[in-house]
């Protein structure tokens, strides 16, 4: 390949993204098992270089692909850097697809979560496991680059499963708290659920595509190669998405997978926002999104992604709507608006939903990292009801929140308006309209909790003096990512303006080549951009209206909202306590599954089959046996004789008959 920076390949370059969070995960683990031995002080100066400079040498990489790829709408994929494994005629490259998804997923997973690793500077401190922190979070940055790089599916799964393998040790990393550990187990053990799903999915297109004798020099499970053979898979396409699928709902938050991202709040807040904005939750649309030639194959399993997604945005946003803690607000809140994703790329706006994917990512990230800031100054405090006046106290943390709500509640001109509304729009001109009015109502509860959280924790008198006191604004470690993801979070959304407001749809243009888009963007143009506007101020006036119904409510008037609860205290303690589903799960799955664990499987299986049976049983067995055996070894002569006389005649005898 052609040598570009340093006489670097191409390829080079490419591997280098994801190959620079693996040195910094390798060298801070090195020194936090050094320093644990010899017993010394971690040196939090190194381990700060070593673990952000890391992720940003790889955004680095990333901006300079960005900038000299000419035209990668097509895109490519790398030279094999070796041969993973070779299993009769099924071979698995390590190799790396480039195009414009790729190269959009690595700008926003590099930039963001390098933002997070420098306000970790600030948040983890004190923190006695600091260079582990710092291992695991550059260890997740380089599975979730293996993940949007990878070039077939098997490689794609390495990513997918590293992430989730690093979601464990981020959310529990606090893990001398039960409490916590639990809130890490069950984010594993939830998305392995979805994982066999995916699985099963990749065995399905290889065993289908080898049964037809189709072979490839890249591999069947290569995306290149899937998408040439794409005529090949339409009869398998619907079971094979919906096992796809199944994988995303866990990696995503979708209905029936979603109860470990909440959960996830134990983690440090820089992981929540690393988790929620960035990396992890993401995974499931980009997969959608890179499989597109294979779901617009199956209606069936585009109508199933929508109608699961926009059910998880509208669900979601209702229990956001009563959650005190903070972190909590915002992790449903995350769970809705990745509905919002895979609705999106359930009705085949593929490229509105990594344009929302992307602008998220700026606002969420602010809003977690503003969250951790206000917890911080808070002394640790997370329920929303003991916050109150931290405008003053806060003036930083104030301003980056303020506009990140207004962002994903909608508001004009900030990033998520644009975002969210092309979802809606392409929603409705795809024929959608029920779907449509649904998501419509939840970006009126988005607007609604996102206003309600904001008025209690900044606006208004403080309730807890004692705390609002000590309260202060975050060191600026703390302070500069969230100016910076602030700004995104108002600019971020100007690239995707639409027609209909005099921009050049730039974002959905540069996607395009991508998804094939024709006769997606002619069914577009026949609706009228006139019906696009006039929906679209239909929305924004009512996520603007109910935003500042909650803004006076929660602000000033929280005695009105406190009698509406009493009112309809059956209704407001069914929201609250989140519609029991974790109740019901329990129930209905985790204890019988405990149950028969216990009572069959081990106190039967294990205990009685195995250990009384055949392990003590075993052993009781040989040694009567032996007790047996040793009344024979009498010391006599005569009998040994005896014996062997028998034992002579018996050989004879056998030979003779």
């Amino acid at each position: 390949m052609e040598n570009l920076l340093f006489g670097i390949s191409i390829g080079g370059l490419v591997s280098l993204i994801p190959a620079l969070p693996l040195v910094g995960a390798i060298l801070n683990g090195f020194i936090a098992l050094l320093c644990r031995s010899r017993k010394r002080p971690v040196p939090k100066p190194l381990v700060s270089v070593i673990g952000v400079m890391m992720p940003l040498l790889a955004f680095a990489v990333a901006v300079y692909l960005f900038s000299i790829a000419k035209d990668p709408a097509t895109g490519f994929t790398t030279a094999p850097l070796w041969n993973w494994f070779s299993i009769g005629d099924l071979s698995v490259p390590v190799a790396f697809k480039v195009d414009r998804l790729s190269l959009i997923m690595c700008l926003i997973v590099t930039g963001v979560g390098s933002l997070i690793h420098i306000y970790s500077i600030g948040y983890m401190a004190h923190d006695h496991g600091y260079a582990r922190y710092f291992s695991y979070l550059n260890l997740f940055l380089f599975a979730m680059l293996v993940l949007v790089l990878g070039g077939n599916l098997p490689l794609l799964f390495v990513g997918w499963e590293g992430v989730g393998l690093c979601s464990y040790l981020l959310i529990g990393f606090w893990f001398e708290n039960p409490a916590k550990a639990k809130a890490g187990k069950k984010a594993f053990i939830v998305n392995r659920i979805g994982d066999f799903g995916f699985l099963l999915g990749m065995f399905l297109i290889y065993s289908h595509l080898s049964a037809k004798g189709l072979h490839a020099a890249g591999g069947l499970l290569s995306f290149d190669v899937l998408e040439q053979y794409k005529a090949d898979l339409f009869l398998i396409a619907t079971p094979v998405c919906l096992l796809l699928f199944l994988g995303a709902t866990g990696k995503s938050a979708q209905i029936p997978l979603y109860v470990w991202l909440p959960d996830a709040m134990a983690g440090p807040t820089p992981v929540s926002a690393l988790i929620h904005a960035a990396t992890m939750v993401t995974a499931g649309i980009y997969m959608i999104a890179r499989m597109h030639f294979l779901y617009t194959l199956s209606p069936v399993a585009m109508e199933v992604v929508a109608v699961v997604g926009i059910s998880t945005a509208f669900f979601a946003g209702l229990i956001a709507l009563l959650q005190d803690d903070i972190k909590k607000v915002l992790a449903y809140s995350t769970v809705s608006q990745l509905g919002y994703m895979v609705f999106a790329v359930g009705t085949g706006a593929f490229a509105a939903g990594i344009f929302h994917l992307m602008t998220h990512a700026f606002f969420k990230a602010c809003l977690f990292l503003g969250a951790g800031s206000v917890i911080h100054a808070m002394g640790g405090e997370q329920n929303i009801w003991k916050m109150g006046g931290l405008r003053q106290k806060m003036p930083i943390t104030f301003y980056t929140f303020a506009v990140s709500v207004f962002a994903i509640a909608g508001i004009f001109p900030f990033a998520g308006f644009f975002s969210k509304d092309a979802i809606l729009w392409q929603g409705f001109a795809t024929g959608h309209t029920v779907l449509w009015a649904v998501g419509f109502i939840t970006s009126g509860l988005t607007a609604s909790y996102m206003f309600r959280l904001f008025s209690a924790v900044f606006l208004g008198k403080p309730r807890d003096m004692e705390k609002y006191r000590h309260a202060h604004e975050s060191p600026p470690s703390m302070t500069i990512p969230l100016i910076v993801l602030g700004i995104l979070a108002v600019v971020g959304g100007w690239i995707g303006i639409p027609v209909s407001l005099k921009g050049g749809d730039h974002f959905f243009e540069w996607l395009a080549p991508i998804f094939a888009y024709e006769e997606f963007f002619s069914k577009l143009e026949s609706r009228g951009h006139g019906l696009e506007l006039l929906l679209t101020i239909a929305t924004f006036l009512w996520v603007l209206h109910l935003g500042l119904i909650a803004n006076v409510l929660y602000s000033q008037k929280l005695g009105r909202m406190q009698a509406m609860a009493d009112k309809f205290a059956s209704v407001y303690q069914l929201i609250y306590n989140k519609f029991y589903v974790d109740e019901i799960y329990q129930f209905l799955v985790i204890r019988p599954i405990g149950f028969i664990s216990e009572k069959v499987f081990w106190k039967f299986g294990d205990q009685k089959v195995i250990d009384s049976l055949m392990v003590e049983g075993t052993a009781e067995t040989v040694g009567l046996a032996g007790r047996t055996l040793a009344l024979l070894q009498n010391g006599m002569i005569q009998t040994y004789a005896l014996l062997f006389a028998i034992g002579a005649i018996a050989f004879v005898g056998y030979f003779i008959l």
